[in-house]
């Protein structure tokens, strides 16, 4: 996983339209990324609706925000419809931006093993640094916890 301080990996994924977003295009902002599982699942809808009910206090701050999971564009078209979600979503169908972030691997859920995504959410600074790492993420309170940073 990548660390606070470290460099951010760079990536070019798609968002929903199908435009390309490259972190590197992005320098010179704030960068918030949020790792999710699953379009319009309980838990990722209370985190991505948590990051749309607090997004008028994130971006005047100059922060920009991305939920980054492995659905496809037509997924992530109808889950920002349906909660109205102010933020790009972003398509990692291939994991290898999950992976270079270290939001994928070995997790617990139920006493069950397996592997999957790991819910987290990374701030990047304007020169592209990790500012800071909240790994793995409990949904309940995390906006604030991020709000609070900010």
């Amino acid at each position: 996983m990548v660390k606070e301080g470290d460099a951010a990996p760079d990536f070019t994924l798609p968002d929903q339209d199908g435009k390309r977003i490259s972190l590197k295009g992005l320098r010179g902002k704030r960068v918030l990324l949020f790792f999710y599982p699953r379009d319009d699942t309980p838990g990722c809808t209370r985190e991505a609706c948590g990051f749309r009910d607090g997004f008028d206090k994130i971006t005047p701050q100059g922060v920009l925000v991305f939920g980054i999971s492995r659905d496809d564009a037509a997924s992530h078209v109808k889950f920002r419809e349906k909660y109205e979600l102010p933020y790009s979503l972003l398509s990692d169908a291939s994991k290898a931006v999950h992976l270079a972030y270290g939001a994928w691997g070995r997790k617990v859920l139920y006493g069950k093993e397996s592997e999957g995504v790991i819910r987290s959410t990374f701030l990047i600074d304007e020169k592209g640094k990790v500012a800071r790492v909240w790994s793995p993420v409990k949904v309940d309170g995390h906006v604030d916890e991020v709000l609070a940073a900010l």
